[in-house]
């Protein structure tokens, strides 16, 4: 893939883009679509349910939501989420959903490519980001009509392909596919790159030339991926945004054994072993380490290949804090089966699930060579276990290495490690830039934002932002 071919990354521009996004996943095609000259307006005749939302939108008639106060219009909303701007936008594209309504959106959509901001789009693979390594059977946790983006419901998406939701949810294949048709249907196309890997972002005083108010100049570093080789690229850019996720850099247990090549981080991996014919009925459990949905995900897939399981995890199956008990149990019957068996299947008793034992209070303390894993229980002496092979899902954190100093300097508590739950990315919540580094903004769990019901509201924020710094200037 030559740069000189690759339309956002010709050589040559003397001129920086407006702006870099690094990350194809739902928050830089959300940014994309609304950088690329779509602008939302309210319909004329809408009536919002929300008394006061309706009485401000209705003070503005005509002007798009780009150009409005976002501070002003998300005062006094409540929701799921803490992000005021992420309720502005779910409660115009989702009116009533949290109360069971099913109204449509009081948006509608127009095309102006003046009000258009150069930008290109940069991703490892295809655009969609982390769906597209997701177990393709997996369904979402979300509702499937809340994974989608702006003027494409899923359910019609889905329709036309004669495919439907599961129990009102979507498969991670079809979600996946979803985000790259919406950006080949959107035309937006153009300003994505896959295979392009970014190695530093770099950023200094102003360049000699440029005018006062250009800000911070960026400098994004990288190579694209194609044909087995690599070409080297670098751009500069007036703003940056952050928009990677945090599934680039699985959680380890930092334990002996944890480098050995049957021990995995990462869900794929099992399905893998299973086509290989490395595990299956007859082999060694599994042992699956973990109490999150990833790890409950391992669990229901290897019960459906009749894999046996051992399922080891730290806290107590009653622990408030497992998600398994924030869960409504009738949207996610599965979960709550696991959630059953880790209750009623520990190991080394009989019980209803058989092929599945449950180690709760249990941690890994090593793996070895031969396959043997060792565990501390809460009582007794440690525990050893033959295994055919071991997926550590505990989570996973952001990987901001191109960044100086990793990006810790950004988090809102630099002292601790950033993490998208615990202590994300300190932005604005009305602009979603960085408090600590102008023209750098930082979208979806990067900024604490972890469903993409609501990243799309950071998108808002972002790309508002942007048209006010970015729009045209009088010659």
């Amino acid at each position: 893939m030559s740069l000189r071919g690759n339309g956002p990354l010709r050589a040559g521009s003397a001129e920086p883009l407006a702006a870099v996004v690094i990350g194809n996943g739902p928050s830089g095609i959300c940014l994309s679509y609304l950088l690329s000259g779509y602008a939302p307006y309210v319909e004329p005749d809408a009536a919002h349910p929300h008394p006061l939302l309706q009485r401000k939108l209705a003070e503005a008639p005509g002007v798009s939501i780009l150009d409005q106060d976002l501070a002003y219009l998300s005062e006094g909303l409540e929701g799921r989420c803490q992000s005021p701007v992420a309720l502005l936008f779910d409660a115009l594209l989702w009116p009533d959903t949290d109360a069971g309504g099913d109204l449509d959106s009081v948006l509608t959509w127009r095309r102006q490519p003046e009000r258009a901001v150069p930008h290109v789009v940069l991703g490892r693979g295809l655009p969609g980001g982390a769906w597209h390594s997701i177990e393709g059977s997996m369904v979402t946790l979300s509702q499937g009509q809340w994974m989608g983006l702006p003027d494409l419901h899923v359910r019609d998406w889905l329709g036309r392909r004669r495919r439907g939701l599961r129990n009102s949810r979507a498969t991670a294949g079809d979600i996946a596919r979803y985000y790259t048709d919406y950006v080949a249907k959107k035309g937006l196309g153009p300003n994505f790159v896959s295979g392009a890997v970014v190695t530093a972002v770099e950023w200094g005083p102003p360049e000699p030339g440029a005018r006062e108010d250009a800000g911070t100049p960026f400098r994004v570093r990288g190579f694209l991926t194609a044909a087995g080789r690599r070409e080297p690229f670098s751009l500069r850019a007036r703003n940056v945004v952050l928009a990677t996720g945090t599934a680039d850099s699985p959680a380890r247990l930092g334990i002996p054994g944890e480098a050995l090549p049957f021990v995995h981080h990462r869900l794929g991996a099992l399905e893998a072993a299973w086509r290989a014919g490395a595990v299956g009925p007859g082999s060694d459990p599994v042992l699956v380490v973990g109490a999150g949905l990833s790890a409950a995900d391992a669990v229901l897939f290897a019960r459906h290949a009749d894999i046996p399981v051992l399922h080891a995890f730290r806290r107590r199956v009653d622990d408030p804090g497992l998600v398994f008990n924030q869960l409504p149990p009738g949207l996610y019957p599965e979960y709550h089966k696991v959630h059953q068996m880790m209750r009623e299947q520990p190991a080394g008793s009989p019980g209803p699930y058989p092929g599945y034992r449950s180690l709760p209070e249990h941690r890994l303390v090593c793996c070895r060579d031969d396959r043997q894993v060792l565990f501390q229980g809460p009582r007794g002496p440690r525990k050893g276990f033959a295994v055919s092979l071991v997926l550590v899902l505990i989570g996973s954190r952001p990987d901001l290495s191109f960044l100086p100093g990793a990006g810790a300097d950004l988090a809102a508590d630099p002292r601790q490690p950033l993490s998208a739950k615990r202590n994300p990315i300190d932005v604005d919540p009305f602009t979603y830039q960085s408090t600590r580094r102008e023209g750098l903004y930082a979208l979806g769990p990067l900024a604490g934002d972890n469903f993409v019901r609501f990243v799309q509201g950071g998108a808002l924020a972002a790309a508002s932002s942007l048209l006010r710094k970015e729009a045209p200037r009088p010659p």
